[in-house]
């Protein structure tokens, strides 16, 4: 937990000059919002999502086997949660802001993992209940694709809101790896789908589609190379508008590979087995709330120099998210351990984590 010395300055922990200290604080920021933006992002498609299915590791293979592999990998990782939620209020009270945006980064990948394993947990679980019948897979993994291009439209956004002076070569390269990546999965996924497809029509638009967004993709990082070696604002420009047709590219290749007829059958559910299901996905509901609480509560800090007024108000946000970090981690424990919690559904006004 944070110390009663957190509202020092951070000068006291840190020898970043004051100009320096303003950078760090504002890609903080900046790491703030791409967290908290996948985290939820995750948390709406895998535990809010009316559809109960299984969770497809990049490979399309399942993230688990069994129940029991998933319930001790989500166990292992409330762990390592608990030690990184103290660990970036402690380098935040030494006015290490590099540190917490980069444990931060650990953080929301961590969240990530663990959403994954309890949202399949959940499905595997009320799979196994009489009366229950399991999915049926099909051509593309909604959950993936859309993971995509929500991946590809953040990294777009960021080097369109963001100030020349601040497109770092680092960004630049974090940016367009990101797409890259991104890129790449999408283009697996439906190549594959259409060569399994056996409806003509949608065997050649998957081709072109792929076709669409790899030009697109190749159009746009050529411009983000040319920022990294002749940074102006034009190439910058040039940068907007490459990410436009980029972008548009993808919503569209995505929203025709997510329509029904491509998604296969989602599992069917008996009363039961949504009781386990709920108990399981309501207690990672309360530990993405709890998460999302807290990097809003480091996104305020970074925002406000340390001797607002405001300052210790957020401190202490910060104290009590951590607390419901621990909480929820219990929470998800308790029912995957017991298949069942005194707690089915998630905390009041967390129904959504928008």
């Amino acid at each position: 937990m944070a110390s009663g010395g957190s509202g020092k300055s951070t000068s006291e922990g840190s020898t970043s000059t004051p100009t320096s200290s303003l950078q760090q604080r504002k890609r903080l920021s900046s790491i703030c919002d791409t967290c908290k933006s996948k985290m939820q992002l995750v948390a709406d498609l895998l535990l809010l999502a009316s559809e109960t299915r299984p969770v497809l590791s990049s490979e399309g293979v399942a993230v688990a086997d069994t129940f029991d592999q998933c319930r001790d990998t989500v166990i292992a990782r409330t762990k390592e949660l608990s030690i990184l939620t103290h660990d970036i209020q402690s380098q935040l009270n030494m006015g290490r802001f590099t540190e917490v945006g980069d444990r931060l980064l650990e953080m929301a990948d961590l969240v990530v993992s663990l959403t994954e394993c309890s949202a399949h947990a959940a499905y595997l679980a009320a799979v196994e209940t009489v009366g229950s019948q399991p999915c049926m897979p099909g051509l593309v993994d909604r959950y993936k694709v859309t993971r995509c291009r929500h991946e590809v439209d953040q990294s777009c956004n960021v080097l369109r809101i963001t100030p020349l002076p601040d497109l770092t070569p680092q960004l630049l390269l974090e940016l367009s790896q990101n797409i890259s990546i991104n890129l790449k999965t999408l283009t697996d996924i439906l190549s594959l789908a259409s060569e399994r497809s056996r409806d003509r029509f949608a065997k050649e638009q998957f081709k072109l589609s792929v076709k669409s967004i790899s030009t697109s993709g190749t159009a746009f990082l050529a411009c983000v190379k040319e920022v990294k070696t002749q940074p102006s604002e034009l190439t910058r420009n040039r940068c907007v508008l490459f990410s436009a047709a980029l972008v548009q590219a993808v919503n569209a290749l995505v929203g025709f590979a997510t329509e029904p007829q491509f998604l296969g059958r989602a599992a069917s559910v008996s009363a039961e087995g949504k009781g386990v299901q709920t108990a399981v996905l309501g207690g990672a509901m309360s530990v993405v709330s709890a998460c999302v609480l807290l990097t809003q509560g480091l996104r305020d800090v970074a925002q406000h120099p340390d001797g607002s007024s405001k300052m210790a108000d957020y401190r202490e946000r910060l104290r009590n998210s951590a607390c419901a970090v621990s909480d929820g981690c219990t929470l998800l424990t308790q029912a995957l351990r017991e298949r069942s919690s005194p707690r089915t559904l998630p905390p009041v006004n967390s129904h959504s984590v928008n």
